[in-house]
């Protein structure tokens, strides 16, 4: 019996890759912009995804509902992996 495996290093809404932007409309599949966190709190993975405004990604612990808040601005950073405390 095989057992599903979680990749954190993927990204589904990668529109870049040929062939994939013609499938993610057909099938009604909505890109959203998202960071990959790593919460101290709880040692545990989740990811916060970018607020209507694009001015900030939010989100919150999936264990204890410690809130994140990451601004947008200029000279970020392209880095999509992070830790909050």
């Amino acid at each position: 019996m095989s057992t599903p495996q979680f990749d954190a290093s993927s990204d589904p809404g990668d529109l870049s890759r040929p062939g994939d932007s013609s499938q993610k409309e057909a099938s009604g599949y909505r890109y959203r912009p998202f960071l990959g966190i790593t919460f101290l709190c709880c040692q545990i993975y989740g990811r916060i995804y970018q607020n209507s405004e694009c001015t900030a990604y939010v989100g919150h612990c999936p264990r204890c509902a410690k809130r994140v808040n990451v601004k947008i601005g200029p000279g970020g950073s392209s880095t999509r992996f992070f830790s909050a405390g």
